[in-house]
């Protein structure tokens, strides 16, 4: 239930639509492809000069062979020496180089491996066939046998061309609410000039690289106090030290999609895009470390993937869906405000007829008494409206959490409702910064928790500016703020 201290009507609010940004138009699989491609002249050079090195180290230790038999000492050390230093200095200059580039190829195209149940019928059935020429010696099994095994072998190796030279890009939205659907953008180019891609499925990272369960071992600081039994005014010595501790890992954050987008057929030099419904159902931070290139083809016995460092992290606002709470407080709190805005002018700009919304204060009796009906004032200074969107945290004890969630969504709404207004609007969590951008208010929203220790409210809202009209959001008990802040204060009391 919600607990007003003004009665209160309902109004709707307003859906919004995501924009695609926050997309990176180079993925990191498509730096490294550029930079093997731009090095590729070097490793030539590098190579060809390696076999000239061996080469002439080659030569060097024949003429020291002949030299030793010709009876020559010193030319043959001296030839001997030679060769064994241009092999050395190939090795120390070429070797390191070729293995990084093994190594970082190695990494671009790692692959994981997935045994489909065709695969499992397959190897089955060329296992029974295998058997059988064994045991009969006939020709025709054997050649059957072969060419079943040289499909296998086929399979892998034009799987694993499909798969390489993909670049991957995955585009999220920039604003995205709890439950609302919204659009992201799933793009796959094909860099290779000749060769095509067949029955590409782009998927999430797998269960290992988001993170694992197990505890680890972690250094952490303390102080090394004796004797450890007596108050630390009391202690003869305390100095800093370490001490390892076995800690769970922090939980990893929930992924952005799950499922796969699939492209059947990807044309050489070309690039296919695809547009993916997301939907979060909570509040929060979703990253997404990595993603998977996965494909079937040709004979779909195996499902071989390729992972894609890609970092994408998506924000997701509190829902802003019209509530009964909202529909509750709106028309009251509107009427508040304006009352709260008009009282403030110092000269009389107009007289007019009365709306339920008014004050009663500012009812004119001696021009109601003249025109029969009830008449108000209404004063200057229409457009210094200021009005600040408070959350006041509550501590995690004394709240449940479906309460919790309900106030943020609450404070959520309201400030989204209120930013299109024509006013001078800002925000604030108790305990922080105000802030005037109402994104940046539902980004503190989205991953607010509650908090630790309990704070005085009366002292934090007592410091706001006198002349703008706060509107404060909170599920704490009524009582904290019966200390007579004054009429700029409307409080929503958010409760069981």
């Amino acid at each position: 239930m919600v607990s007003l201290l003004q009665p209160a009507r309902g109004a709707s609010l307003r859906r919004v639509a995501g924009l695609y940004t926050n997309s990176l138009n180079v993925t990191e699989s498509r730096g490294v492809s550029a930079w093997l491609r731009s090095a590729s002249a070097e490793v030539w050079i590098r190579f060809l000069l390696a076999l000239l090195g061996l080469g002439l180290a080659f030569g060097a230790a024949l003429l020291s062979t002949v030299s030793g038999e010709a009876g020559n000492v010193w030319a043959s050390v001296v030839l001997a020496s030679l060769a064994l230093l241009m092999a050395a200095f190939v090795g120390l200059v070429t070797v390191p180089y070729l293995a990084r580039r093994v190594a970082i190829e190695r990494l671009r195209e790692s692959l994981r491996y997935e045994v489909t149940k065709a695969g499992v019928v397959y190897v089955l059935a060329t296992l029974v066939i295998g058997i059988a020429a064994l045991n009969t010696g006939n020709n025709l099994l054997y050649i059957v046998v072969a060419a079943m095994l040289a499909a296998i072998l086929v399979s892998g190796v034009i799987s694993a061309m499909v798969l390489r030279g993909l670049e991957l890009d995955v585009r999220t939205p920039e604003h995205v609410f709890a439950e609302r659907p919204v659009m992201a953008r799933v793009v796959v180019r094909n860099g290779r000039r000749l060769l095509p891609a067949f029955s590409i499925r782009v998927v999430p990272a797998s269960k290992e690289k988001k993170g694992s369960t197990r505890k680890v071992w972690k250094w952490e600081r303390t102080t090394f106090a004796f004797p450890m039994n007596r108050p630390a005014e009391r202690q003869w010595v305390r100095m800093r030290d370490w001490k390892v501790k076995r800690v769970a890992p922090t939980a990893p954050a929930p992924g952005i999609f799950e499922g796969m987008v699939y492209f059947p057929y990807l044309p050489a030099k070309s690039e296919l895009q695809a547009d993916v419904q997301l939907r979060f159902a909570h509040r929060g931070r979703y990253c997404e470390s990595s993603f998977g290139l996965a494909t079937q083809f040709p004979f779909a016995f195996l499902t071989k993937t390729r992972d894609v460092e890609l970092q994408r992290q998506i924000i997701v606002y509190p829902p802003v869906q019209t509530t009964g709470e909202a529909v509750e407080i709106l028309p009251a709190l509107r009427g508040e405000w304006e009352s709260f805005v008009r009282g403030r002018g110092a000269d009389l700009y107009r007289i007019r007829e009365y709306m339920p919304e008014d004050s009663a204060r500012h009812v004119d009796w001696k021009a109601t008494a003249k025109s029969g009906s009830l008449k108000v004032r209404e004063f200057a200074r229409e457009d210094e409206r200021k009005l600040c969107i408070v959350f006041d945290n509550p501590v995690a004890a004394g709240i449940s959490e479906a309460t919790y969630e309900r106030t943020v969504n609450l404070a959520a709404s309201l400030a989204w409702e209120f930013s299109a207004q024509n006013a001078e609007i800002s925000f604030l969590v108790a305990g922080r910064e105000r802030t005037n951008d109402v994104h940046e208010f539902l980004t503190q929203l989205a991953v607010i928790q509650p908090e630790r220790e309990l704070r005085d409210p009366v002292k934090d809202l007592s410091l706001m500016p006198p002349e703008q009209y706060n509107v404060v959001i909170t599920a704490q008990p009524r009582d904290r703020f019966d200390s007579g802040l004054g009429s700029s204060y409307y409080f929503v009391f958010v409760g069981d």
